[in-house]
């Protein structure tokens, strides 16, 4: 009986080595790096982000409308400076090229902003929850020329609120996140100066494997408006994958609709970002 009990123990160690060598594999970025992650000390979070939103109806009109089609490309560069990795400090520039087409196209092109961020734990024991404030800048002389809206011609003081919470198995993993923004300046310069825009979004991941994720979205806007600026909601529904290609870089492609509004267009966005956490 001891010799059957020695050869099954020596039959059952690799499979035993095996579970506890899966079990010590770190987790992939895209696991453990989600918004509500924050930095070490030392490390930098670099994110190129790339939206393209194309429109031929509205909820000004009826019908069909000229095309119209804006590109926005945003880098996020932050950085850890904190011994117990509660405190980020960042920076947040956007570029900007958008086309609307009638009797002929017409295109505007620019750097239209950028923001000083900070990303902080407000909560000890609550470590997956974090907030990030930035404060945006606008680069733009006016937000319309030539019938071609460009960006917001105003300031914007914008709070972040990121939760995830993990489900038994690493196999599923939820992700919430509230957005406002305060928008501020002239009125006559900007729709959305003077107003505040709330965005919560809820967001569900699926992981087949650490390096790779499928995922939904719901998002909904709420403007409201102050001193006569415009008052605006609209609702967006997506879905998307992310890869984790090396150590450091990961890949996401992301699509999302709008499928109801007021004051609002009602397109599409095609998205896709490359992200290096190291």
């Amino acid at each position: 009986m001891k010799n059957y009990s020695l050869i099954a123990f020596f039959l059952f160690l690799p499979l035993l080595a095996l579970s506890q060598e899966e079990d010590d594999i770190p987790k992939s970025n895209i696991q453990e790096y989600t918004p509500s992650k924050l930095l070490e000390k030392g490390a930098f979070d670099i994110k190129w982000f790339n939206n393209f939103y194309t429109q031929t109806e509205s909820t000004f009109t009826d019908g069909k409308e000229p095309r119209e089609t804006y590109f926005t490309s945003t880098i996020d560069v932050f950085t850890g400076i904190s011994e117990v990795n509660r405190f980020n400090v960042g920076l947040i520039v956007e570029f900007r090229s958008n086309i609307v087409d009638g009797d002929k196209s017409t295109a505007r092109t620019g750097i239209t902003s950028f923001a000083p961020a900070v990303k902080f734990n407000p909560i000890k024991t609550i470590s997956n929850f974090t907030i990030q404030t930035a404060f945006h800048i606008p680069l733009i002389s006016n937000e319309v020329e030539d019938g071609v809206f460009l960006d917001q011609k105003g300031f914007t003081f914008q709070n972040r609120f990121f939760y995830d919470y993990i489900f038994a198995g690493d196999k599923w993993q939820l992700f919430t996140e509230l957005n406002t923004e305060f928008s501020f300046g002239k009125k006559e310069e900007s729709f959305a100066n003077n107003s505040l825009n709330i965005v919560p979004g809820v967001f569900l991941s699926y992981f087949p494997s650490q390096n790779f994720t499928i995922l939904g979205l719901v998002q909904h806007a709420q403007r409201f408006g102050f001193d006569d600026a415009l008052d605006q909601d609209y609702t967006v529904l997506g879905g998307g994958a992310k890869l984790q290609v090396s150590r450091v870089l990961n890949l996401e492609a992301l699509y999302t609709k709008f499928v109801r509004g007021n004051n609002t267009g009602l397109g599409q966005t095609f998205n896709i970002g490359l992200r290096a956490v190291f």
